[in-house]
């Protein structure tokens, strides 16, 4: 039986909650396809770490156009969350297959990595209304297994990679396109959730520009703000780290101590383990709350940061990997507990407006940390890891600063989600 907005009705929020995290995994595989072809690339255009770097980057500038779009224009809460998932979907396996067939140099290339995170403003964000209009009581753990989802779906094409080996490496990316349109199916099958208000019942007189302010206005809420600094300083790091995990791997003790799993292989460990770190913050937030998940996760990345950018060079090959598969759990935890603290600090009828900018401003800062980072790599090496560490240390601090004024305003009442 359809419920009121067009939706399946399935009963218990956990299968809704299931098949839109299966989806977000088929469809954010579009989001580092290229990178599980690095080595391909690199051959067949000459290009460099810091070439492999821009292709990442032009996803990311896609992504924050295409979220600047849906909160400004106010498309994240006008439509159906479902239909725009489904549309968006689609079109990014189109633009992925694009690339494959259509790339003649970085120059091309880098025009359908821009369009392909452009599409995926559409897949990301939207997933994570989704999950609120299925399950607002349980925001930060289904928000976890979303972003799991999200993290493995980030992993998969170098798992692809190290699977298809004799491939050649356009299948491996087509590959990602089938998935996407996959992910596409489930969602149009399961609709939208009950429990936020349908597209049809917002006041269509409601301005443009009144509704760009009120998204923007979201950043006075002192919880919100708290919860959008944290999740930048998590964002400088997070995307980064993804881009440069297979050098990592690559020019340290690994490559050559453990050689049989291959580049690819321990590249999709390292980052497929994040997925683990969500699923458990998101256990954990439902008895610690998601602000002590969130920092706590961010701490421990920045920890595992530093501790890489101090002892690469003098860790044997175990103690190294081990440090690296900490990292990779610790360095998503805390995402989706920022997200489900920025989603319940604002208006339900604002949900997908503001956690839309909030995914635009810290993707802005991926695209520098990434092209910092990447270049950095070209002349120091491993020591590049240095630049990830400032950005859970701002996290940490503009939470805190947030906070202080968030209690301030409620009168000492604690900021716990």
């Amino acid at each position: 039986m359809a419920s009121t907005n067009g939706a399946m009705s399935t009963g218990s929020p956990a299968w809704p909650v299931a098949t839109i995290a299966l989806a977000q995994l088929l469809g954010t595989s579009l989001w580092f396809s290229a990178n599980s072809a690095t080595d391909d690339l690199m051959r067949a255009w000459q290009a460099s770490a810091a070439d492999i770097g821009w292709l990442t980057s032009a996803v990311q500038s896609g992504f924050i156009l295409g979220t600047l779009i849906m909160a400004l224009g106010g498309l994240a809460d006008r439509y159906r969350a479902s239909r725009i998932f489904v549309c968006s979907a689609i079109a990014g396996a189109l633009f992925n297959a694009g690339f494959v067939w259509l790339s003649e140099g970085l120059a091309s290339a880098m025009l359908f990595r821009f369009l392909v995170g452009l599409s995926l403003a559409g897949i990301y964000p939207v997933g994570m209304k989704l999950i609120v209009s299925w399950a607002p009581e349980r925001t930060g753990q289904a928000l976890a297994q979303l972003v799991a989802m999200l993290t493995l779906g980030t992993a998969l094409p170098h798992g692809l990679r190290e699977v298809g080996a004799e491939l050649p490496w356009q299948a491996v990316i087509l590959a990602s396109s089938g998935l996407a349109l996959l992910g596409a199916l489930l969602i149009l099958w399961l609709g939208d959730g009950p429990h936020l208000p349908d597209a049809r019942q917002r006041q269509a007189s409601a301005s443009g520009a009144a509704r760009r302010a009120t998204v923007l206005d979201a950043f006075r809420l002192p919880r919100f703000r708290a919860a959008a600094l944290g999740y930048f300083g998590h964002m400088w790091e997070l995307y980064a780290f993804w881009t440069v995990v297979p050098l990592l791997v690559s020019h340290s003790v690994l490559a050559a101590e453990y050689g049989v799993l291959g580049v690819s292989g321990m590249a999709f460990g390292i980052i497929a383990v994040g997925a683990l770190g969500c699923l458990v913050g998101g256990l954990l937030s439902r008895r610690l709350g998601s602000a002590r998940v969130a920092l706590g996760a961010l701490a421990g990345s920045g920890l595992c940061a530093l501790l890489f950018a101090l002892f690469w060079e003098g860790l044997p090959a175990p103690a190294l990997g081990l440090l690296l598969l900490v990292w990779g759990a610790t360095v998503i935890a805390d995402s989706p507990q920022f997200s489900a603290l920025a989603a319940k600090a604002c208006p339900r009828e604002l949900v997908g407006a503001a956690l839309a900018i909030q995914n635009s401003i810290g993707f802005a800062i991926t695209v520098v940390s990434i092209a910092a980072t990447t270049a950095l790599f070209e002349r120091v090496g491993l020591n590049a890891a240095w630049l990830l560490v400032p950005g859970p240390i701002f996290g940490l601090l503009g939470f805190a600063w947030a906070s202080r004024q968030g209690a301030h305003d409620d009168g000492g009442a604690p900021l716990r989600r």
